[in-house]
């Protein structure tokens, strides 16, 4: 079973940036996509940005043109890189991947944009 590990927790000013960093415990040799879901105070989970193995990017509007998903396949990483950050973008973030028609998450990280 693949496992994902994200990087941790954080705090961070409205207008900010960070990148997130999730790895996971082996290669992928089969198509795959890797991303992002997060998840709201009372909210449902919902997409954030995906990537997959081909290079196919995939965006909720409300990120697109401040988040972007990229990936370093030796690594088995993908990054989120975020800007311009927003307190609507506090969250638990999700690490997700799409392999093997099989959904593996890792555990969520804490974000909170916040002055």
């Amino acid at each position: 079973q693949v496992q994902l590990v994200e990087s941790g927790g954080v705090l961070v000013q409205p207008g900010g940036s960070l990148k997130r960093s999730c790895v996971a415990s082996q290669r992928m040799l089969r198509v795959n996509t890797m991303g992002w879901y997060r998840q709201a105070p009372g909210k449902q989970r919902e997409l954030v940005g995906t990537m997959s193995s081909g290079g196919t990017t995939n965006y909720a509007d409300s990120v697109k043109g401040r988040f972007t998903v990229s990936r370093d396949n030796a690594k088995n990483t993908v990054y989120l890189q975020m800007n311009s950050l927003k307190p609507e973008d506090t969250a638990v973030y999700y690490c997700n991947l799409l392999y093997g028609s099989r959904n593996y998450w890792g555990q969520g990280t804490q974000v909170t944009v916040s002055s």
